[in-house]
């Protein structure tokens, strides 16, 4: 089977207590190595994202974007390496040396992972918001690779295709 086949499930958040829901469902369903990349466009909700999925991951205090010091660790049921690229090169990523995160113990949360393509490894779960309304984000997922496919099987089993 082929390394990189995408599963993609879709999600319509009306709340952020509704993204909670999905970032809860995300968090348990993470394992030791794995990699989130998280799009968006501006104030489309992934600090909030973020933000939920760190406090379902068991991490105490508050979690606040990354965005000067590019990689923030934390301590939850697994370590969290919660990183921001939106203010680096792709050549200032690349001399960071974020395959020893990427293939570590812990989970990365990489935002604006866009920016970054070609150093995230072939599989990770890419997690793309974008505003449809005042509250109402449409949220897509897509599990790259396994085990990130199986992520998003137990979302669309848990909510359908489409939420």
């Amino acid at each position: 089977m082929d390394n990189n086949v995408e599963t993609v499930f879709t999600y319509r958040s009306y709340s952020l207590q509704d993204t909670e829901l999905l970032a809860a469902a995300v968090a348990a369903a993470s394992t030791a190595g794995m990699v989130i990349g998280l799009d968006g466009d501006l104030g489309a909700g992934k600090t909030a994202f973020s933000q939920r999925y760190a406090r379902h991951l068991g991490v105490q205090g508050i979690v606040n974007s990354p965005t000067f010091t590019i990689i923030k660790e934390y301590e939850g049921r697994l370590p969290l390496y919660h990183m921001d690229v939106y203010r680096i090169s792709l050549q200032e990523a690349d001399e960071l040396g974020l395959d020893e995160y990427f293939y570590g113990q812990g989970v990365c949360l990489v935002e604006w992972s866009s920016i970054i393509q070609e150093l995230m490894p072939p599989r990770h779960l890419h997690i793309y918001m974008e505003t449809a309304g005042p509250d109402e984000r449409l949220i897509t997922v897509t599990g790259i690779g396994e085990p990130y496919g199986e992520v998003c099987r137990a979302l669309i089993q848990k909510w359908g295709k489409e939420r």
